[in-house]
């Protein structure tokens, strides 16, 4: 480790020594059906959204937690798997997982690893130096965290806890805890979408841009890209660079989108605020922002145009496909486009019953759908999917009193963003959005405890001086 880091590390130590107030424990670990204690809070996820939560509670004297990832250590979250991009897009200075530490901020960590010259002459940050300052965080912080672990199924369990089953290398354990954090970014509970049209074509010929492409095997072949957001431009960059004969990228917009709505929401009062409004403004807003999409920055842009192979196609929805004794060939509105690979960037789509993890209760998770009817011209079907949270993103019952204890199960994810604005899978979003779901994990966690809190009140004698009374010399009687 360099100098740098060990003098950082000294004075984090020395800050968060400094703000620990109060430091008081207030749990009492449960004991689990299996006769051990029980955690507080089970986190599925040890990316950048399961590292912030897992600190936030940690600062809230909650240190009976654990952090599992079905990724092997140092290959949480997309950075060094699906996410082909050669720089995060967020500008370097976006706070997020430091909570608004100074010394836990990435240009902390990046001016001890590499100089405050090279932070200075820094566009924008490589997707590996923030992996590895996410594992570096990690670490620092002592969190507890489990690689190598996936999520079966949740289930209630006697005492008010909630079962987790896990599949481990070396088998399945049951894990019991009093609240389960979903920190699932992208995935949350949802499925990447390829469009109806492709699902009959062999399997061999069709991925979306969060599969493990083998780009190699691209090379002098046509590649057709679905979708014009920035993950798709990404995929179609890496097709070019991988030596792909010709790509095509097909937007169905009639102009393709350039603006970047997450740059316009970026500011404390919309992103602390937006989840305190009424139903129908939240609506209006994030419908408005999702319909949109993500816009690209043009260095995205420029990697693909800069290939005289690559061809954009603009106001061209994909309307039928079909296998030919040459490969696909996709129909739009312009014409044929013939393929051998298509590479969908055409996002998540809602589907609780496909995720194994929810089946117990997929059909009692209410949908936005459920909860609100927007007026016709702001209807969306796919935003209607999206779950309606509670205000400490937790899921809410479609039917009242038939599973009640999915109330302590909160989903941090990109599902969550209809209930919350920009959160569970945005960095711009994390200093207000983690203490949001910390303050209601912790809020919940206090409420069921009430009685014994009471009975301790009651029972609190502790005294905080000895008050001393001299003996008063009586007065001599006249």
């Amino acid at each position: 480790m360099s100098d740098g880091l060990i003098k950082l590390e000294a004075e984090i130590r020395a800050d968060l020594a400094m703000i620990a107030h109060p430091g008081a424990a207030w749990l009492e670990p449960k004991t689990g059906p299996d006769g051990k204690p029980a955690l507080d809070v089970l986190i599925i996820g040890a990316g950048q959204s399961g590292i912030a939560i897992g600190f936030g509670l940690v600062r809230s004297r909650v240190s009976n937690i654990l952090l599992l990832d079905k990724a092997e250590e140092g290959k949480e979250g997309p950075w060094l798997t699906y996410a082909r991009m050669p720089t995060l897009r967020s500008p370097k200075d976006y706070t997020g997982p430091d909570l608004d530490i100074p010394s836990l901020t990435y240009q902390s960590w990046h001016e001890a690893r590499f100089g405050k010259e090279s932070w200075q002459a820094l566009n924008l940050i490589l997707r590996e130096h923030w992996a590895e300052y996410l594992l570096w965080l990690r670490r620092t912080l002592g969190l507890p965290v489990r690689n190598g672990c996936e999520l079966l199924e949740i289930a209630p369990a006697s005492g008010g806890l909630l079962a987790a089953r896990v599949k481990r290398a070396d088998g399945i354990e049951t894990l019991y805890a009093r609240k389960v954090v979903l920190a699932t970014g992208q995935e949350g509970v949802g499925e990447w979408m390829i469009p109806e049209p492709l699902r009959g074509l062999p399997a061999g010929s069709v991925a979306t841009v969060a599969d493990d492409i083998d780009f190699e095997n691209l090379r002098g072949k046509r590649v057709a890209v679905i979708g014009a957001g920035a993950s798709a431009f990404d995929n179609a960059a890496t097709a070019l660079e991988s030596g792909a004969a010709e790509v095509h990228l097909l937007c169905r917009r009639a102009q393709i989108q350039v603006i970047q709505p997450y740059r316009w929401l970026t500011f404390r009062g919309f992103l602390r605020h937006l989840s305190d409004l009424d139903d129908a403004w939240r609506w209006r807003f994030m419908r408005t922002i999702l319909e949109m999409r993500e816009g690209f920055p043009q260095p995205t842009y420029d990697r693909c145009a800069r290939h005289a192979n690559f061809t954009l196609h603009e106001g061209a929805p994909l309307e039928a496909a079909r296998q030919t004794a040459s490969g696909v060939e996709l129909q739009t509105p312009h014409g044929a486009i013939a393929a051998d690979f298509v590479i969908c960037g055409t996002g998540i789509d809602m589907n609780y019953a496909g995720r194994g993890e929810l089946a117990r209760f997929a059909g009692n998770i209410a949908s936005w759908a459920d909860r609100y009817q927007p007026p016709e011209n702001e209807r969306n079907a796919r935003l209607g999917r999206f779950p309606y949270l509670a205000d400490d993103y937790a899921f809410t019952e479609r039917v009242p009193g038939k599973t009640p204890w999915i109330s302590d199960i909160h989903l941090f994810a990109i599902a969550s963003t209809m209930s919350f604005g920009a959160s569970g899978s945005s960095i711009n979003a994390m200093t207000t959005a983690v203490p949001k779901l910390v303050n209601g994990l912790t809020r919940g966690l206090f409420r069921a405890d009430v009685e014994r809190h009471w009975a301790s009140l009651s029972a609190y004698d502790v005294p905080q001086a000895v008050v001393t009374r001299p003996a008063r010399k009586m007065e001599e009687s006249r």
